[in-house]
């Protein structure tokens, strides 16, 4: 406790500059917040190259034990130092480093995001299973707010699209409204317990 018992008093002092510079504008705290945030990007910056290191070391192990799927590896590796070696040595707008983000990450993430239409299809095909009132609610209104979507609800029924409008206007716009309220008090309590010591998780310390 003692070894951290600084950093939680940093982590006190630093929430009441922020707290104070956004509920009380008349303190002219602007100049201490910016420079906290220009420590914060140096400190993620540092990190990000401790991260690289260390995805770096874990991968290169792969390829020299020919681990299962060992090729994966190689070819994150050279995407990586590639990316990394153009961007230093010509800028973030040089072509090569252009052509890297264009025909490397790009697709990646692409292919990334259309990856997760399959895993929302089948999350979808297990929600809309009727074992439950709650299940059979969800079932019905998912259905009417796609024939409502869907040109084939007009010719079924003219009246499907303004019932799915109302169905997204009015019950899921409540229950969002109740989910980020419950998140806000969720998150408000974090930074309470943060900010007084309780909640240790990110020093990495398992003494709760």
């Amino acid at each position: 406790m003692k070894s951290t018992t600084p950093i939680i008093i940093l982590t006190f002092i630093i929430s009441l500059i922020f707290i104070a510079d956004f509920f009380l504008p008349g303190l002219s705290l602007d100049g201490i917040v910016t420079e906290i945030n220009n420590g914060g990007v140096i400190i993620a910056a540092f990190a990000m190259g401790l991260a690289a290191v260390n995805l770096t070391r874990i991968h290169v192990r792969r390829v020299m034990n020919k681990r299962s799927g060992y090729f994966n590896s190689i070819l994150l590796l050279i995407g990586l130092f590639y990316m990394l070696i153009v961007g230093l040595s010509m800028g973030a707008t040089a072509p090569a480093y252009e052509f890297g983000f264009d025909n490397i990450y790009t697709p990646l993430g692409a292919t990334m995001y259309a990856s997760l239409a399959f895993w929302i299809a089948s999350a979808a095909y297990r929600a809309f299973i009727a074992r439950s009132v709650e299940a059979g609610i969800l079932l019905i209104s998912a259905t009417i707010v796609l024939l409502g979507k869907a040109p084939v609800g007009v010719i079924i029924w003219s009246q499907f699209p303004a019932l799915g409008k109302w169905i997204m206007n009015v019950p899921n716009a409540a229950a969002m409204r109740g989910i980020m309220i419950g998140a806000a008090i969720g998150a408000i309590a974090m930074g309470i317990r943060i900010m007084v010591g309780i909640e240790r998780g990110y020093l990495g310390s398992s003494d709760q």
